[in-house]
């Protein structure tokens, strides 16, 4: 029996279709499966990347700042006047004594002036000399005046007493009596007016004395200013130590109250140190510092916390306890560290290259094998200089990567070779 040609082509084509269908269908699940695969986890090189141990016990809270030496008691010497630089005596580095010139001006018109107060305190004592003498002569002659009255007085009395004693005898007048009694009564009146003009002679001579030695003080303490300020100009350092700083030059101008030169004790140092302000609200004075000064480290003390946060920094002074190695000087830089608290039992790792304190970051923690690891979460608790207190996401004994792994942002998991 004959088959028909139709039937079978048209089996051939519902095959080709059904094979065609099939194999797209697989080809979109393997390209969806495909697209569903993790990226492969890249590898690092264990030797680039810095590992540590989580651990459990004590940990010390410590901050660290950059600084440098600086002395604790500096002395700026100002310029008491105006004045023309005209000879360097010292440079800065050199040792000084408080009586040692450093520099010295020139200002004729404080000379002249100097002059003109000398000669008008000689003028004034001179005018003092001349008014004494001359009250003195008239002194001299008011109590003449009145030694004279009072002899008349006396006389007049003794005449009186004795025209009374022979009129009393019967061998003297009445009219005798009376006549010296009146003369000696008159005499009397004159003795005490002329007492009463000495005595205020004396004292209007006093006052008058005292008003010109008054001037003459005061001219004498102008000139004492004068000759002051003239003596200034010779600028001496007025303290032991070394001249840190001379910021002038000869010829130069400097105007009253400016800045000639720098003295401190290079014996006497602290270290200023510069904490970052996050930090620094946990300063506070009189806690356990240690100065690096890259030749020797010196125990200290905080002394002081600068209430003020410039440029993201508070400014920690440090008092030296050690004696200073060689080399420590003024302007030296050194690396300190504060001891803040000591946390007697936490979770603590080495601090890590990023995150802050009490922050949750991201971590890769090694695998048991040691040759993987993948990102944790972990939240961050305080902070030292080279540890950081774990709160969540770490226990004692887990190995994690405290390197900047930023590069590998877009993966949870690294391999370790």
């Amino acid at each position: 029996m004959d088959i028909p040609r139709e039937s079978a082509a048209r089996q051939r084509r519902m095959r080709r279709i059904i094979y065609s269908v099939v194999g797209l269908l697989a080809i979109l699940a393997v390209t969806l499966g495909l697209s569903r695969l993790k990226p492969a986890a890249p590898s690092v090189d264990r030797a680039t990347v810095w590992i540590d141990t989580v651990k459990r016990g004590p940990m010390l809270l410590q901050v660290r700042g950059l600084g440098t030496l600086v002395p604790e008691e500096i002395l700026w010497i100002p310029a008491t006047t105006d004045g023309r630089v005209v000879r360097r005596f010292v440079l800065p580095g050199s040792p000084v004594t408080a009586d040692t010139v450093v520099i010295e001006l020139s200002n004729p018109e404080l000379e002249q002036s100097a002059l003109d107060a000398e000669w008008q305190l000689k003028a004034a004592q001179a005018q003092y000399n001349s008014l004494k003498a001359q009250l003195d002569s008239q002194l001299l002659d008011q109590k003449a005046a009145a030694a004279t009255v009072q002899a008349d007085y006396r006389q007049a009395k003794l005449n009186a007493e004795k025209d009374e004693e022979l009129a009393k005898r019967g061998l003297g007048s009445e009219l005798n009596v009376k006549l010296s009694r009146a003369r000696a009564d008159a005499l009397t009146t004159r003795n005490e007016i002329e007492e009463q003009r000495l005595s205020v002679s004396a004292e209007s001579a006093k006052a008058q004395l005292d008003s010109q030695k008054a001037r003459v003080e005061q001219l004498r303490a102008l000139y004492e200013l004068k000759r002051s300020q003239l003596d200034s100009l010779r600028v001496r350092a007025g303290a032991e130590g070394v001249l840190q700083e001379l910021p002038v030059e000869v010829g130069q101008r400097v105007a009253a109250g400016a800045i000639l030169a720098k003295v401190a004790q290079p014996t006497h140092l602290k270290a200023q140190l510069k904490v970052p302000e996050t930090q620094a609200k946990d300063v506070q004075i009189g806690q356990v510092a240690s100065i690096d000064t890259r030749n020797g480290i010196i125990p200290g003390h905080v002394m002081r916390v600068d209430p003020a946060v410039q440029n993201g920094t508070v400014t920690v002074d440090a008092k030296l306890e050690g004696a200073l190695p060689k080399g420590a000087r003024p302007d030296l830089s050194v690396e300190g560290t504060v001891e803040i608290e000591n946390l007697r039992d936490v979770i603590y790792v080495g601090r890590p290259a990023f995150g802050q304190p009490n922050s949750t970051v991201g971590i890769f923690k090694l695998d048991e094998e040691g040759n993987g690891a993948a990102r944790v979460q972990v939240k961050l608790g305080r902070s030292s200089v080279n540890t950081v207190e774990i709160l969540e996401g770490l226990k004692p004994g887990d190995k994690v990567v405290l390197s900047d792994m930023s590069a590998w942002d877009a993966f949870n998991r690294v391999r370790l070779n």
